[in-house]
């Protein structure tokens, strides 16, 4: 049973093929159905997402491996603070009925949080279908009715031109020419990211050599900074499944040596910095 149900989301969507709006159609599983001349026709999945990604996406994005061990450290809560920083934010800027777009969702566990707020519409958009099944799934579990999941790659969102409010972009790439144009004029750009000590003690357990993160290089550029600061904590991880559970949620997953990783297998706690940085930036 399709349980999304958010007028402002639908009016936003786009057909990905040929651009036209769509409307959501509530028989049996539910579907949107474009408006164009072909009628192109896109299914709910059981867990309540759609796949708007065009042919060659498909597969793309986080596996579903790497979905469970990101879902099972975040629901830990260690990074609740990040969440309720960036809700923060939310609130001190925008109205209660905004278009907020969470782009590159993964699991969902940021964009629930955002439609938990009254009068917020969330989309939410992911290349990995694992990840918007889950994310999708979490939604409708908390009875999120205001919130869409959808596959798609940031860089191509399914959305019509300045048609949000704000966009969220949590650790996932900054697409700001994608952003600018789905943004009202006005709109908001909110970034989550790593501050050059985030998880310094991680890497002190696998690496010889530290180095600490560097400033982004696909950070806006045209758009308006309004809003910085940093978020700085410590966590402990207990448990050598959560210790690399959370190493799963990071880049040097993907460049570490077989070596360096094993040096992960006997530890059963880890304390690591948490460093973010939160930026807005505003649509000119």
């Amino acid at each position: 049973m399709l349980t999304f149900k958010d007028k402002t989301v639908e009016d936003a969507l786009l057909c990905p093929i040929c651009k036209s709006r769509v409307e959501i159609i509530y028989e049996n599983s539910g579907r949107l159905q474009c408006k164009g001349p072909k009628t192109h026709s896109y299914d709910f999945a059981s867990g309540g997402y759609v796949n708007l990604g065009a042919p060659v996406q498909s597969g793309g994005g986080d596996s579903k491996q790497a979905v469970r061990a990101r879902s099972d450290f975040l629901n830990t809560g260690l990074y609740e603070p990040i969440a309720r920083k960036l809700k923060k934010l939310l609130a001190e800027y925008l109205t209660p009925n905004a278009l907020v777009v969470d782009a590159g969702c993964g699991e969902g566990y940021y964009s629930e949080l955002i439609a938990e707020e009254d009068g917020y519409a969330l989309a939410g958009f992911d290349l990995s279908k694992f990840a918007t099944d889950a994310a999708a799934k979490r939604a409708k579990a908390k009875g999120r009715a205001n919130a869409f999941f959808g596959v798609a790659s940031v860089f191509s969102l399914p959305l019509a031109d300045s048609s949000a409010d704000a966009v969220v972009n949590i650790f996932a790439p900054c697409a700001e020419n994608e952003y600018s144009r789905v943004l009202k004029d006005g709109g908001l750009l909110f970034v989550v990211a790593a501050g050059p000590e985030h998880l310094l003690g991680l890497k002190k357990s696998i690496y010889t050599k530290i180095h600490r993160n560097e400033a982004r290089a696909d950070m806006p550029v045209q758009m308006k900074l309004i809003h910085n600061e940093r978020l700085t904590y410590n966590i402990n991880v207990e448990g050598n499944e959560s210790i690399k559970n959370l190493f799963a949620m990071t880049p040097y997953y993907w460049k570490t040596s077989q070596n360096d990783v094993q040096k992960l297998e006997a530890l059963e706690r880890l304390e690591t910095e948490i460093d973010i940085n939160f930026e807005v930036y505003q649509k000119i």
